[in-house]
């Protein structure tokens, strides 16, 4: 049937009658109906957001790592060019990274095998690390916050280090005393509480993400666990 015919039977005042076939009827929607339309499609995006937000945040790893085995980098960190997410999680946790002048913090939260960091087990950590004035070696649990121990310490200082006669070092991360070079790990951990090694480089020429390719970083063995 033309447009013509359809005129001619329902007339232009009649164009919004339900008798019209669904093909060529116009819709209007009620404005309540738009507006609420309008309204939980805003709430459902302002949700997906905040939510995609918290979860970056809530896993406390900052965004434009470096990765060297193990061992992760932020060389933007503490530096004006560093993402709004991670400022964001070093603001949570109250953390005050390195600034480029001063040196670099690496974090490993997994060993060389790719296992999660476990508190309640035995590691080594040997090779080489980046040429620093000095560095320092620090276990804390899942969250980054410093843990009791037995001696009362937390870290080892490259100052006090014994090392192999080609420079090399090795070091055991573990609950009880280790000969040698001894890292102490929570006195009283369970795995669920979390493990993450780091590293500290201060007064380091490796302080860009360029200039950490190709560098040697230390393994992360476990040794075995209870």
């Amino acid at each position: 049937m033309s447009e013509t015919s359809l005129r001619s039977i329902h007339g232009e005042t009649n164009w919004l009658d339900t008798d019209l076939p669904r093909a060529i009827r116009p819709y209007r929607s009620h404005p309540l109906r738009t507006l609420a339309t309008v309204t939980l499609v805003v709430l459902l995006a302002a949700l997906l957001g905040i939510s995609s937000a918290y979860l970056i945040i809530e896993r406390e790893e900052p965004l434009n790592a470096v990765t060297i085995g193990p061992w992760h980098a932020y060389p933007k960190a503490g530096t004006a060019e560093a993402d709004p997410y991670s400022v964001a999680i070093y603001t949570r946790g109250a953390v005050i990274p390195l600034a480029s002048g001063e040196g670099l913090a690496l974090v490993a939260r997994k060993d060389s095998a790719g296992h999660q960091l476990d508190p309640t087990c035995i590691y080594r950590i040997a090779g080489q690390t980046p040429s620093a004035r000095l560095w320092t070696l620090t276990a804390v649990d899942g969250h980054g916050r410093l843990v009791d121990t037995l001696p009362g310490r937390v870290n080892l200082a490259s100052d006090t280090l014994l090392r192999a006669p080609d420079g090399t070092f090795e070091i055991s991360a573990a609950r009880r005393p280790h000969s040698g070079n001894w890292l102490p790990l929570a006195a009283n951990a369970k795995a669920g509480d979390g493990l993450r090694f780091v590293l500290r480089l201060y007064d380091a020429p490796v302080t860009t993400g360029a200039a950490l390719d190709g560098v040697s970083m230390p393994v992360i063995d476990r040794q075995g666990c209870p």
